[in-house]
């Protein structure tokens, strides 16, 4: 891979995890001594079995990463970005309401990254449509992050940056 992304953001719901965090779990959420992270209704909450390896892949290639999610329940996905220990490899946060664009705007203006050098990770098809009129590689997500669908999407990326 030696067209690489300058930027690699991940929507939360349905792509780092497998639940709405607004409507699926009950926060606040807690962590107990064995690791396992649960609401306060003891549900048990769970990543993507991959996620974790496929942050390390992109922290090994040296690609920042940041999160961009349109979830109201702000803190709880907050909290769980902390308890799964994933804000040390997530330079930023844009986790509030509204329209997918606003939040790369601000990334953009954060980061100084031009949007066609960002990668973006989204199970939703109505923010991959949003989001690639900015000039952003869009990857739809269908059942999870995974290191094959980060393989598919970097791939894409970089043949992006080569032209036809």
């Amino acid at each position: 891979m030696e067209r690489l992304p300058k930027l690699a953001v991940f929507d939360l719901d349905y792509t780092l995890w497998p639940f709405w965090v607004d409507t699926h779990v009950d926060p606040p959420f807690n962590k107990s001594s064995d690791g396992t992270i649960r609401d306060r209704s003891g549900q048990t909450i769970r990543l993507y079995p991959e996620v974790p390896e496929v942050l390390k892949r992109l922290q090994g290639l040296e690609v920042p990463m940041a999160a961009a999610s349109r979830t109201g329940e702000i803190r709880g996905a907050n909290q769980l970005l902390e308890l799964f220990d994933l804000v040390r490899y997530l330079v930023h946060r844009e986790i509030y309401p509204g329209s997918k664009v606003t939040h790369f705007e601000r990334l953009q203006q954060k980061t100084n990254v031009p949007f066609s050098q960002m990668i973006f990770f989204d199970d939703e098809n109505r923010n991959i449509i949003d989001v690639s009129k900015l000039g952003v590689t869009c990857i739809l997500v269908e059942n999870g992050m995974s290191l094959q669908v980060l393989t598919r999407g970097l791939e894409r990326f970089a043949k992006a940056q080569t032209g036809p």
